[in-house]
């Protein structure tokens, strides 16, 4: 069966069920906890900044379930604020992410229309190449919300970036709807986590990791935004209790550290970056907050989003201080700045 048809059955699948029936169906509750509004600052915060006349922010339509329907996110770790509207095109299309997309876009030999990778860059830095080989070119990656992060991915070959789809990226098992594929190509659309021990330093996150659309190369709205929002998080977080890891994580053998440590005796540690188009700039700021597998509430209890990742547009400096005590700390999802969430194993989230 050809890809085309199985994206036709998944369509006539779609179709059935926002049959007009299911108008009547009672609404379930959120999967998690929530509230209604973002309590105000308190304490000063930041101006919402001025954007274009021609370019406003949309505050009329509703933002539940306005998110791209991907499997997982991975961020390209480039050191810098913005990129071209194309970021595969970014110095000349000499790039990880114009290599992924190659490998898992809509024309790759690994694209699987039902597994959909998204590969974003982000300012978040790339680790110092490895010790024993200083004169080595890599890039650094974040797998969300596998909670992943990939140190080393040589710039010299093709090969460490395949490794990375065929031993993270892609699905352990796949949707029924390749039922009808061949054996040869099935395989090909799987996992196999023997790549994995071709791409060394790998580690698990265990810290929070706060992204926000800064990519005014392809849109005003939120490459002026952007920068504020990260700036007012950077402030904010560390006012609650939340260090800010801003350099480097840094791979010695056989470990992988953060330069500036999280093991600082807080409970809690974050990061903050910028992050290429995600969908919506109509409704910047947009911010997804992914909190590790391992977080908990700041009382101490099992935290109810983690191991989720949390999308929410048209936050402003004002939200920022909210976001933190409800979301971060207090595993709350804030209901008017809700688009959307992703669990660990892929779901998407909305109610």
């Amino acid at each position: 069966m050809t890809m085309h048809r199985l994206l036709a059955r998944a369509c006539a699948s779609r179709a059935a069920l926002a049959s007009p029936n299911r108008a009547f169906a009672t609404k379930a509750p959120p999967p998690f906890p929530t509230t209604p509004t973002c309590p105000a600052p308190t304490c000063p915060c930041a101006p919402t900044p001025a954007l274009p006349e021609d370019l406003p922010i949309d505050h009329s339509a509703p933002l539940n379930g306005l998110i791209s329907n991907y499997a997982q996110h991975v961020l390209v770790c480039t050191g810098k604020d913005d990129w071209p509207s194309r970021i595969e095109e970014d110095y000349s299309g000499d790039n990880l992410a114009a290599d992924l997309r190659e490998l898992v876009g809509p024309k790759g030999k690994f694209n699987d229309p039902f597994h959909n990778i998204s590969v974003l860059n982000s300012s978040l830095p790339s680790s110092p190449p490895p010790k024993r080989q200083p004169e080595l070119q890599t890039s650094s990656a974040y797998i969300l919300p596998q909670f992943k992060y990939v140190p080393f991915l040589p710039r010299v070959s093709f090969d460490s970036a395949e490794a990375l789809v065929r031993g993270y990226l892609q699905p352990d098992a796949l949707h029924p709807m390749h039922d009808g594929l061949s054996p040869i190509h099935r395989d090909r659309l799987l996992r196999r986590p023997a790549y994995q021990s071709l791409l060394w330093g790998v580690r698990d996150l265990d810290e929070v990791v706060v992204l926000i659309c800064g990519h005014g190369g392809r849109d005003p709205r939120c490459g002026i935004y952007g920068p504020v929002l990260r700036a007012e998080f950077e402030k904010a977080l560390p006012e609650r209790g939340v260090e800010v890891l801003k350099g480097p994580v840094e791979v010695e053998e056989g470990a992988a550290v953060a330069v500036e440590g999280a093991a600082s005796g807080r409970a809690y540690a974050a990061r903050v970056g910028l992050i290429s188009h995600i969908g919506g700039h109509k409704f910047a700021g947009n911010v997804i907050i992914y909190m590790p597998p391992n977080l908990r509430t700041e009382d101490g209890q099992a935290h109810p989003l983690a191991g989720h990742g949390i999308w929410y547009g048209r936050a402003e400096p004002k939200h920022v201080e909210g976001i933190v005590r409800e979301t971060i700390l207090k595993g709350r999802v804030i209901e008017e700045l809700f688009r959307g969430g992703i669990k660990q194993d892929g779901r998407i989230l909305r109610f």
